[in-house]
């Protein structure tokens, strides 16, 4: 998941950057503490440990809902605010198990509603797969899928199926969605196993559309799937290219990296705005001043003007569905 993950590391790097030049956060100096949990739960338990004990005040992430979970109690214990560009599972915030959560992205209930309404809506499809990865994320975006169709009465969930992550060939589950005469299939999960899933059901010639989520909603499925994932549709974080303060966000990667952003690119820049300022306005990293900050004062981003809920969800963020043309992701309108 680096092509997730490497993104929101360059975002914290741009604005400590500009922060310190002007001067720090009323006087004081931002340090970056990067640790990677490879988006694997048991990693990012060592990593939270070690973040902690390291001296880290405030934390940017996790990239995963899976690995975030796993160590929200840790930095919990330990009183420091965690913000997230892109861990959509929704009781990360819903719960109120982890009252020191906030993303700047919206969860998947949103998302799962967007790409039904879509399937039945506007596609006008009766009969729908949905298949997912088993993990907190997938699984979920998945769930609220199969609830969301069976809540409209003008479609049916032929077919609810799992799948184990990393595996070679998917060939079986490929071979259900055929049997189950399914127009469409919904995936709960990430890109590496939506670009092979997408692929055997080329090969097999199975002609139903894919739909998927921001797990997938990236140009590295594009580039593993090649031409097989021409006309997938994915929902993703709306596009904000319009905004002046993202095409400025932008133009600061290109000029401090040499690349375009890649996914959750401005997710992350605003939240480290969010983080930073909260900081500037508390004058503190305490728990209890940051989120009181967040909940308050509006902070310009490239996502717009955003502030937080009482459940640490960024009020005003949403999403769009998007797909494959030519080789791009284009947002559908």
């Amino acid at each position: 998941m680096a092509s997730y993950g490497l993104p929101t590391v360059n975002a914290a790097k741009i604005i400590a950057d500009k922060i310190n030049a002007s001067g720090g956060i009323n006087g004081k100096m931002v340090e970056l503490l990067i640790e990677d949990t490879v988006c694997k739960p048991e990693i990012a338990t060592n990593t939270a440990t070690k973040l902690v004990s390291d001296g880290a005040q405030m934390i940017l992430g996790g990239i995963c809902s899976g690995a975030t979970k796993a160590a929200l109690p840790i930095y919990l214990d330990a009183g420091l605010l965690v913000i997230s560009p892109s861990a959509t599972n929704p009781p990360l915030t819903q719960s109120g198990d982890y009252p020191n959560f906030f993303r700047t992205i919206a969860p998947d209930d949103a998302q799962a509603q967007l790409d039904v309404d879509f399937a039945i809506e506007t596609m006008g499809y009766t009969k729908i797969a949905v298949i997912h990865d088993k993990g907190d994320y997938g699984k979920g975006f998945a769930e609220f899928a199969k609830q969301f169709i069976e809540a409209s009465g003008k479609a049916e969930v032929v077919l609810f199926e799992g799948v184990t992550p990393g595996q070679v060939d998917y060939s079986a589950v490929v071979q259900k969605v055929k049997q189950s005469g399914a127009e469409t299939v919904i995936f709960g999960g990430y890109h590496p196993e939506a670009s092979k899933i997408i692929t055997m059901m080329k090969k097999k010639r199975l002609d139903a559309t894919f739909i998927s989520d921001d797990g997938v909603k990236d140009q590295t499925f594009v580039k593993v799937a090649q031409e097989n994932a021409e006309g997938a549709y994915a929902s993703g974080p709306k596009d904000t290219s319009n905004n002046p303060l993202a095409q400025q966000a932008v133009q600061e990667h290109k000029d401090m990296f040499g690349t375009d952003p890649g996914a959750f690119f401005e997710n992350a820049y605003s939240a480290m705005l969010a983080m930073t300022s909260a900081a500037a306005n508390a004058d503190s990293t305490d728990l209890a001043a940051l989120k009181k900050a967040l909940q308050t004062v509006p902070v310009e981003t490239p996502l717009g003007s955003i502030t937080f809920d009482e459940k640490g969800d960024a009020i005003g963020v949403g999403f769009s569905v998007y797909q494959v043309q030519n080789g791009e992701w284009v947002e559908l309108k």
